[in-house]
């Protein structure tokens, strides 16, 4: 429903166009009006959807939250980011999803997860039961592999190369500041910084800096804006898993990524890995990067991303709420 999609949003699309296309007798797709889509959608999401789901065995949540009048959830829970920092999430969308969270995984018949890491984390944090936690990758969608030149997409952004890519949504957790801080001496490298990605109403906003934003890119655009690239960025304090180093990494791309939380699960080997709160290592990656290890990582990275498919994902899902239906039949 919304114009501006991240990862959760992927997983939702990705989920909802695949799983009734594997198994059409078994899924059929709940969708709230899209006046509904943003605030108003937590009041559809408790009350409404739980009627709508009714006569079902079981609701698969793909966006962290589900009903907690569900009959039977089945809920995708990305990472536990609310229960770290204050300062990454507005007071509002915070408190709610400290509150809802917990009651939903707890209650609920399968917690999907996108990595061991969030697996982990929500285990020991929510003292869940580990038997009903299933770390699921995500996938990488076939056309980042196979991108079309960058050329005229940089034309019309006004880009020009060599450029470092980050992409990302404007949040503290995101760590973006570290790219303003970083940019002059990138900029003596040879090398201008840029981030795509936009605001969320409900996440802190970073200041304004020196490094240029593109703002929310097209979908249809990163791709090419990838592959354009002479590195890509990620240097995020926290994520459940990190879906575009290996995005960046299809495209041919060579990634440098924080050494934090499922970062380095994500990246598989195919990244060089930095301390975030280290500027100079930063740098030096990224140059490392952009330049004598370019081939090495853009190999690595390509192999990495193709072991990570959608329809992989997707087969993994349907087995895993297969093993929920079975166990409730008996």
């Amino acid at each position: 429903m919304r114009r501006e999609i991240g990862g959760v949003e992927r997983w939702a699309r990705e989920l909802a166009e695949r799983l009734p296309l594997l198994r059409h007798e078994r899924y059929a797709v709940i969708r709230p009006p899209v006046a509904l889509a943003h605030r108003a959608g937590h009041a559809w999401e408790q009350l409404a959807l739980p009627v709508a789901a009714r006569r079902s065995e079981l609701l698969l949540s793909p966006a962290n939250l589900a009903p907690l009048a569900g009959p039977g959830n089945v809920v995708v829970i990305h990472d536990a980011a609310p229960f770290h920092d204050p300062a990454w999430h507005g007071p509002v969308y915070r408190s709610w999803h400290r509150f809802l969270v917990p009651r939903i995984a707890r209650r609920a018949r399968l917690v999907i997860v996108p990595s061991e890491y969030v697996r982990s984390e929500l285990v020991g944090l929510l003292g869940l039961d580990a038997a009903r936690v299933r770390a699921i990758p995500p996938g990488v969608d076939a056309r980042f592999a196979d991108p079309p030149a960058p050329e005229a997409l940089l034309r019309r952004l006004g880009l020009e190369r060599p450029y470092v890519l980050a992409v990302g949504t404007d949040s503290p957790r995101k760590n973006l500041g570290l790219l303003d801080r970083v940019a002059p001496a990138l900029e003596s490298a040879g090398l201008r910084v840029a981030i795509a990605g936009s605001a969320r109403s409900y996440l802190p906003r970073s200041e304004p800096g020196a490094v240029r934003r593109l703002g929310y890119v097209a979908d249809a655009d990163l791709p090419a804006l990838y592959a354009g690239a002479a590195a890509f960025a990620m240097p995020s304090l926290y994520e459940g898993f990190g879906l575009p180093c290996v995005e960046a990494m299809a495209a041919g791309t060579p990634v440098v990524s924080a050494d934090r939380a499922a970062l380095p699960e994500a990246c598989g080997g195919a990244a060089l890995l930095v301390d975030p709160d280290d500027p100079d290592a930063f740098v030096a990656a990224l140059a490392e990067a952009a330049g004598p290890e370019r081939s090495r990582l853009a190999e690595a990275g390509r192999a990495r991303a193709a072991g990570l498919r959608w329809a992989r994902s997707v087969e993994l899902v349907d087995g895993a709420i297969d093993d929920v239906l079975t166990d409730r039949r008996r």
